[in-house]
């Protein structure tokens, strides 16, 4: 129980006398820092003592995302925690996981608990094969919702996205500034909406900053998992394609790319450059710190649960996409393409 108290403390930023005391029932704690201690206990997947456990369901709100593998989904679940515990409401986070439950399962789940509403993040919704129906249906049992990246005209809905298009073209122009001619794009499966998104803007980068035309470019793409294995074996298929920059989807895939750029006896980056996405936490301590498009998480979390409490509160939002510009970070995962000056390195 010790661990669990300083993980529960450090997530309501409090200290673990005040947890303590939040646990066992004692007075003398404020109601707003009973509450962060109690949503943190949701976020962190703890169950609340008997005694502590909401009587009623008003107030809850659900946010499904994927696998927690990945930095980024749990840096965002917190951002969205934090502001829902703000506004009075506890979230409840719910987590897909690989062979477990499904997205259609955890929805029924917070909907049998009666959530006030529920946040998407890069679910079912970003899948263009994916039946859109589900949506529909759930906007039919009354539940208010809002869906982060991943756009679908067929879902009548408020979106949260990153400009993804924006995202692959600031990478691309950044590695091209460096006099890299031939750049690979290691990303996730195609039939994903931020996939084909970044897609487009690499190719337009490409095009309009190298004058490579679109089928060209087209064979510097490759697809694979969002993980660390994912990059390293898209980012080594694009290596011995002879390419000496590789921008990834996804910072895990980037950490993935270095590590096959190390296989093959190359340094990272005198011998080839990596570009991530997301600027997870920890990311700008890897080795090297990594070059990376920032995804502004911070406003995208505050926004989604915004326009879910407006609709909430009987203000529905409009049913279109709210996007949010990227930020290219560079750290030393990126430097000089040009021979000359990686043969004097």
């Amino acid at each position: 129980m010790t661990a669990r108290l300083v993980d529960i403390a450090a997530q309501a930023g409090v200290s673990e006398a005040t947890v303590s005391r939040v646990l066992n029932g004692k007075p003398g704690v404020a109601a707003a820092t009973r509450e962060s201690v109690l949503a943190a206990l949701d976020v962190l997947g703890f169950e609340r003592p008997p005694r502590l456990r909401q009587r009623g369901s008003a107030g809850l709100v659900g946010l499904i995302t994927p696998e927690l593998d990945n930095p980024i989904f749990p840096a965002l679940a917190q951002v969205v925690a934090q502001s829902l515990t703000r506004q009075g409401y506890t979230p409840v986070l719910a987590t897909q996981t690989p062979g477990g439950s499904t997205e259609d399962e955890l929805t029924e789940m917070l909907v049998d608990r009666g959530v006030a509403g529920i946040i998407f993040v890069s679910g079912l919704h970003a899948d263009t094969t994916a039946d859109m129906g589900r949506y529909e249906a759930l906007r039919g049992k009354g539940v208010p919702f809002v869906l982060v990246n991943g756009f679908s005209a067929q879902v009548r809905a408020p979106f949260v996205s990153t400009d993804d298009r924006a995202a692959a073209r600031l990478a691309v122009t950044h590695l091209a500034s460096l006099g890299h001619t031939r750049i690979g794009l290691a990303v996730g499966p195609r039939r994903f909406v931020p996939v084909l998104r970044k897609i487009e803007g690499f190719q337009l980068a490409m095009r309009e900053r190298l004058g490579l035309p679109a089928d060209e470019s087209g064979e510097l793409i490759e697809h694979s998992l969002y993980s660390l294995e994912g990059g390293q074996a898209a980012a080594g298929t694009l290596i011995d394609k002879g390419c000496t920059a590789v921008v990834c989807a996804s910072d895990m895939m980037a950490l993935g790319a270095v590590r096959a750029a190390r296989e093959r006896g190359l340094e990272v980056p005198r011998d080839i450059s990596v570009v991530g996405f997301d600027d997870s936490p920890l990311i700008a301590f890897t080795d090297p710190p990594l070059t990376t498009v920032r995804q502004p998480v911070q406003a995208m979390g505050q926004a989604a649960v915004r326009t879910l409490l407006e609709e909430i509160g009987g203000t529905p939002a409009p049913h279109s996409e709210f996007v949010f510009l990227p930020e290219l970070v560079v750290r030393e995962s990126t430097a000089s393409g040009r021979r000359e000056d990686r043969r004097s390195a």
